[in-house]
C-alpha cells in the first residue's frame, strides 16, 4: 500500500486528476473526451470555456493518434487531466522521431512567438494550401489549439534512446476559456520534469490508469466505457475481460457505497481508482473516505469474506442470493464476495486514520490472466 500513499501525496500537490497510460486510438480518444466533460459538470467553466478546452484535448488525441508512435509498452502515449482553483491543464506526451524534433520545436517556436492576430492570419493561409488543406498535419493542429486557447503552447522534449524523443505538450485554460500562462499565486509554472516523473512512475508500477476525483453514476460510467473500450482494442482473453470489468465495477459501487459526500471528499480525501497490469493479472485498487464508525464492521466483512476458498464463496453467495436469513452477516457482502469470487484472490484492505471522524480505506483486488492457478483453489 506503500505506493497508494505516494501516489495520493502526487495526486494531491500537482492536482492531478486523471493519468492514463497506454496507446490513443480514435475510440478511447471519445471516452478520455466524456471523461472530463463529465467531470466538469462540477465546475463553473463557462460554456466558452469547455469548448476551447474540449477543442484543445480533441485536436491534442488527434495528433497523438496521427503522428505518435507507440512501440511497446515501454514507450507509448500519456493523458494527464490537472485540476486546481483557476483552471484545468491537460497534458500529453507519446514518443516521436528525434529527426521530428527540430521540425516540430521551430513550429511551436513559431507559434508561440505570434499574437493571436498573426495567428490567425497564418492559420487561413496554411488552410488555403492545397497540400495541407488536404492532409492537414502536426503543424496545422498545433496552429488550430493556438487559435483557439488565444495563448501559447507549454512543450518541451526528453529523449528516450538514440532514434527516438519523448514530446509533452501542456495547455491550462481559465474558466473563461482563456489560455493561461502566468500562474496563479497557488500554482506552480509549467514544469515537464513532473510529467516525466509521472509517466516514469506509472511505467515502474505497470498504472494503466489512475483518476481521483468525484466518483459520481455518470463519471463511474466512463470509467468503465473507457476500460472496457481499451481493453478490447487491447484484444484481452475474453474471460480475463469480462473479471476485471466486473471488478471493476464493484469497486467503484464500493466507493460510492461508504462515501460520505463531496465536500468531506475534497477537504479529507478524494476517491481514487487504478488499474495497474502485469503479464500474469490486473490489479484494480480504489481508495476512498470513509467515517471511521464504519471501519470495524466493514473489516469484519472483509476478514470473512478472506476466511473462505472459491468453494466456500460459491456458497456464501448463493445463500445470500437465494435471500436467506443473512441480516447479521451479509449486509454490503454481496460486491466484495462478488469481487473475491470473480478475482480468485482475497481482498487486500487498509485504513489510514483521517482525524476523528474519518479514515482512508483503500481496497486491492488482483485478477489473474487464464493458466496462472488462483490463490483460492482448492
Amino acid at each position: 500500500m506503500e505506493l497508494i500513499n505516494k501516489l495520493r501525496q502526487k495526486l494531491s500537490d500537482e492536482h492531478l486528476m486523471f493519468a492514463y497510460r497506454g496507446e490513443v486510438t480514435g475510440d478511447n480518444s471519445v471516452s478520455l473526451l466524456t471523461l472530463l466533460e463529465r467531470e466538469m459538470e462540477f465546475s463553473d467553466f463557462s460554456m466558452l470555456g469547455r469548448k476551447r478546452l474540449f477543442m484543445f484535448v480533441l485536436e491534442n488525441l488527434q495528433n497523438i493518434t496521427r503522428h505518435g508512435i507507440t512501440r511497446s509498452e515501454d514507450i507509448t502515449s500519456l493523458v494527464v487531466y490537472s485540476k486546481t482553483p483557476d483552471g484545468y491543464t491537460v497534458s500529453t506526451g507519446n514518443a516521436l522521431k528525434k529527426s521530428e524534433v527540430r521540425g516540430l520545436r521551430s513550429n511551436l517556436h513559431k507559434i508561440n512567438s505570434l499574437d493571436p492576430d498573426k495567428i490567425r492570419e497564418v492559420y487561413r493561409t496554411m488552410l488555403q494550401d492545397t497540400k495541407i488543406g488536404k492532409k492537414g498535419g502536426a503543424g496545422l493542429g498545433l496552429m488550430e489549439m493556438a487559435r483557439k486557447t488565444g495563448n501559447r503552447l507549454d512543450y518541451d522534449f526528453y529523449p528516450i534512446d538514440e532514434k527516438y524523443s519523448y514530446f509533452i505538450l501542456s495547455k491550462t485554460i481559465d474558466s473563461g476559456g482563456k489560455g493561461m500562462t502566468e500562474p496563479a499565486q497557488d500554482q506552480s509554472a509549467f514544469d515537464s520534469k513532473r510529467i516525466v516523473q509521472l509517466e516514469r512512475m506509472m511505467k515502474s508500477n505497470n498504472i494503466f490508469f489512475i483518476w481521483a476525483g468525484p466518483m459520481t453514476h455518470a463519471i463511474s460510467k466512463e470509467l468503465l466505457n473507457f476500460s472496457e473500450t481499451t481493453m478490447r482494442e487491447a484484444e484481452l482473453e475474453q474471460n480475463l475481460h469480462k473479471r476485471v470489468f466486473a471488478t471493476l465495477i464493484e469497486l467503484l459501487q464500493n466507493v460510492a457505497q461508504h462515501s460520505p459526500g463531496f465536500e468531506a471528499e475534497k477537504h479529507y480525501g478524494i476517491p481514487l481508482a487504478m488499474i495497474r497490469k502485469t503479464s500474469a493479472s490486473f490489479i484494480i485498487t480504489s481508495g476512498n473516505l470513509i467515517r471511521r464508525s464504519d471501519t470495524d464492521h466493514l473489516t469484519q466483512k472483509l476478514d470473512m469474506v478472506n476466511r473462505y476458498d472459491e468453494e466456500g464463496l460459491k456458497k456464501l453467495l448463493k445463500v445470500a442470493l437465494m435471500g436467506q436469513d443473512m441480516s447479521k452477516i451479509s449486509t454490503g457482502y454481496m460486491g466484495l464476495l462478488e469481487m473475491a469470487r470473480r478475482s480468485g484472490n482475497r481482498l487486500t484492505y487498509k485504513f489510514d486514520d483521517v482525524n476523528d471522524e474519518y479514515a482512508y480505506y483503500t481496497i486491492t483486488v488482483r485478477v489473474r490472466a487464464k493458466g496462472f492457478k488462483s490463490p483460492l483453489a482448492g
